[in-house]
């Protein structure tokens, strides 16, 4: 929300720079996030000036361009070639100068010295979108005769320097989303270091009823969703533009000035937090106002040419006929004031937040109005904002109040009563106050104490204030204003300091891994640790057993008849999910429990060990792992890219994939897997391609590959193997690569845990980089091409030592494998 300081000052006395201001209104929860030094118009208007037309010649060869020249107040005139329709010899205009820069949206034009048709131009004359004093562009501007030649454009347009705080506001903090909101923070705050200040806001003395020729009457039919609403009519009105103090206002905090009367209500919401609407009293069939919900069905346009549909649950503000307004959020198209109203009513309400709230989410309508009604106005300010705007209306449109003020107000919100003690305040602060301090604060900020006795006070805190109805409300009321800072830290500490457990460190760790999956393309998901039982009744699960199944006594239906042994069905279904809408290509991951029931005899001997519960990460890839770009063929998913995408999650925990061991899975949930085990034959991570019956099985026509990894045996592991650091080798690395024979039912992983067995001192990496099955191999056979990279911290390999490892490697191989050199 932006604050203007020369505003804030109208209703605060005090000598603080804008800098200070901004620092002491952060101090008491009214963040700043930036201070800016505007002008009311952007660039101040620097480099214009008033300037008469001495003469005025058509341009040779053109139809529309004028030689001009013209007096700006200097000994010479200056000659500018214009193209305006409107231009003529005697005219007072607007001249932007040499060296000038125009403002237009985000682009930026500098005046220079330029040349037309072979004619030279010293400036131009302007029109007013060109300077940014309004929208027109249909000529130049011309100004009254008794404008001063060379006087700056700034004075003439009374521009005006500010600064605005664009303030951070909080959703429960409703009553600073104004001038005078801020103003009474601020005061408080004062008040509290010392300054000499005063809060004052203009009084309602001139509000008087002119006649009573426009009544009007209000009906409210839903009274929780409408609080209190007051009206008031004025006649005679002439619509126009507001006078330049009030746009200057508008445009410093970002707000385009309409007309008079809009403007009007606009200010009133800047300035006291009150959003008003203005209707055209013609429109207000009936003169009667109905408050109502139930309008179903009805079709509504709004100002902004929308067509809305109206529900059972949106509250309308209606004539005797039809809606007129989409209550606190959005006026209905014909209903607003425009050039030919002549009488308007002035509307100011309180409206419950939640049903705002509603609406403007169903509508898609965010607005000013319903910013601050969403988040609860000042129910007692409502007769204020409408008298000072009553007022205004008589002041700049020349209108007449012509009934006496309709205040409908059937449901009375009154203030709230607080008892505050002042051993309870100073055990929260942490700090003895005194009961003087905590008075002066408390009255600073508009709450009275209606009772003292020597242990604390009974106070009424003021119905605007709808975030403090508690007593540690009112204690964090007091330690903003008191300041945070002035808090000093005892020197003992009587709480006991808790570390971190294993259980903040796991959940640390899997927010790592959360953040790294998502950043490889995954998307997270949830799903039901309830799950059915005849996913553990198919003879395609032998290692998750039915009778292993822990079943609910009392199932909601037979879908939730189990609790889940594996993460697998769930994200299963999901894929299905998906696949079913046309979304293909899916990375899913899932933290969750999976739960075992262990045996009878465990359960006669100790219940908690008959059952136990398993936290798991599960992964599932399926469909192209690139589709549809320019610089890569489509390519689908395969087992390689979900090992690479484990091997990356253990790499990231520091557990070393060297301590595992590699072997084939007897999973038969796997058309092909993988089990990763620790040295104690744990398991780590199972992983590979889903059975194809499976799949089958739950309507999933496309590949699927799928890894869980055991997170509580990762996280016993880890906490085991501490991480160890070494500096980086001096020495270089040398590679060399092998071309070996191997039957087909090898794996890799096999000569992988071979090599490491074999040189555990300086072999570093192996990587496997082509595997090839043709018709010139043998029978059975397949070729790997391997990858060895060497590398010794202490000196550089000698080609000695190389050939002898790489000997002793090949000899390990082959003798184990059977594997051959080709």
């Amino acid at each position: 929300m932006k604050i203007s300081y020369r505003w804030l000052k109208e209703y605060v006395d005090f000598d603080l720079t804008p800098h200070e201001t901004a620092k002491a209104l952060t101090s008491i929860g009214l963040e700043v996030g930036m201070l800016e030094e505007v002008e009311t118009v952007r660039g101040g208007l620097k480099g214009l000036f008033v300037g008469k037309v001495l003469t005025c010649e058509p341009l040779p060869n053109s139809d529309h361009l004028h030689i001009t020249t013209v007096d700006l107040g200097r000994p010479e005139p200056q000659q500018i070639v214009c193209g305006a329709p409107n231009v003529k010899a005697g005219q007072k205009v607007i001249v932007a100068d040499l060296g000038c820069v125009l403002y237009k949206g985000n682009e930026t034009f500098i005046i220079k010295k330029s040349k037309l048709r072979g004619i030279d131009s010293f400036g131009m004359i302007c029109a007013e979108d060109e300077i940014g004093v309004g929208t027109s562009h249909d000529g130049i501007i011309i100004l009254p005769d008794n404008a001063r030649i060379g006087m700056p454009a700034a004075e003439y347009y009374k521009v005006e320097n500010d600064w605005v705080f664009d303030i951070d506001i909080t959703p429960n903090r409703a009553d600073a989303l104004s001038h005078y909101g801020v103003a009474r923070d601020l005061h408080a705050w004062l008040i509290q270091n010392g300054h000499k200040t005063n809060l004052h806001r203009p009084s309602c003395d001139k509000f008087k009823i002119d006649n009573h020729d426009l009544p009007i009457e209000v009906k409210i039919k839903n009274t929780d969703a409408c609080r209190r609403y007051a009206c008031l009519s004025i006649t005679d009105c002439e619509v126009k533009e507001s006078p330049q103090w009030l746009k200057n206002k508008l445009s410093i905090v970002g707000l385009r000035p309409i007309n008079n009367i809009v403007d009007i209500t606009n200010y009133i919401m800047l300035a006291y937090g009150q959003p008003m609407h203005c209707f055209d009293a013609d429109m207000v069939i009936g003169n009667r106002i109905i408050v109502r919900d139930k309008n179903e069905g009805r079709q509504f346009v709004t100002l902004d040419g929308t067509e809305h549909t109206l529900g059972e649950h949106d509250l309308a503000i209606c004539n005797d006929e039809e809606p007129m307004c989409i209550a606190g959020v959005f006026g209905g198209k014909g209903s607003g004031t425009y050039d030919t109203t002549r009488n308007v009513v002035l509307e100011s309400a309180y409206f419950h937040p939640t049903w705002i709230r509603k609406s403007s989410r169903r509508h898609g309508l965010s607005t000013d109005a319903s910013f601050r009604f969403e988040r609860g106005i000042d129910p007692t300010g409502i007769i204020y904002a409408l008298k000072q705007a009553a007022i205004l209306c008589k002041e700049l449109a020349g209108g007449k109040i012509s009934m006496e003020i309709c205040d409908e107000y059937p449901t009375r919100m009154d203030d709230f009563s607080v008892r505050l003690n002042y051993e309870y305040c100073d055990r929260l602060i942490g700090k003895q106050l005194g009961a003087e301090t905590i008075k002066n604060i408390i009255t600073a900020l508009e709450m009275r104490i209606e009772k003292e006795d020597e242990l604390g006070i009974d106070l009424v805190v003021p119905a605007y204030r709808v975030d403090v109805q508690r007593p540690c409300d009112v204690v964090e009321e007091i330690l903003r204003i008191y300041g945070y800072n002035n808090i000093e830290i005892p020197t003992s500490l009587k709480s006991a300091l808790i570390v971190a457990g294993d259980t903040d460190r796991n959940h640390s760790r899997q927010q790592i891994i959360s953040e790294q999956l998502v950043g490889e393309g995954f998307n997270e998901i949830l799903n039901n640790s309830l799950t059915m039982a005849a996913y553990y009744d198919s003879d395609l699960l032998n290692s998750y057993p039915a009778i292993k199944t822990v079943r609910v006594m009392n199932p909601l239906s037979t879908d939730l008849g189990v609790m889940r042994q594996t993460l697998l069905f769930g994200g299963l279904e999901s894929i299905r999910r998906n696949v079913n809408r046309k979304a293909q290509n899916l990375r899913f991951f899932e933290f969750g429990n999976t739960y075992l029931y262990e045996s009878e005899k465990r359960k006669e001997d100790n219940l908690a060990k008959a059952y136990t519960q398993q936290r798991r990460l599960g992964l599932w890839i399926t469909g192209k792992r690139v589709q549809s770009s320019w610089a890569h063929p489509d390519e689908e998913s395969s087992f390689y890219e979900l090992k690479a995408y484990v091997e990356n999650i253990l790499a990231r925990l520091g557990l070393k994939l060297s301590v595992l061991v590699a072997e084939r899975s007897d999973n038969n949930i796997f058309e092909s897997g993988l089990v990763l085990n620790d040295k104690n034959s744990k398991t780590i991570a199972e992983l590979g391609t889903l059975n194809i019956q499976l799949l089958t099985r739950l309507d999933i026509s496309q590949a699927v590959f799928y890894a869980e990894l055991h997170w509580d045996t990762i996280m016993k592991a880890i906490r085991k193997n501490q991480l160890q650091f070494t500096e980086i080798p001096k020495y270089p690395a040398v590679s060399r690569d092998l071309a070996l024979l191997v039957d087909k039912a090898v794996e890799f992983a096999q000569i992988e845990q071979i090599a490491r067995e074999t040189e555990k001192k300086n072999l570093r990496k192996v990587e496997l980089f082509d595997v090839y099955e043709g018709k010139k191999l043998p029978v059975g056979k397949k070729s790997y091409a391997i990858n060895f990279i060497l590398q010794d911290d202490a000196q550089t390999l000698t080609d000695k030592a190389i050939e002898s490892i790489m000997h002793k490697l090949i000899k390990n191989i082959t003798n184990k494998l059977g594997a051959e050199l080709r």
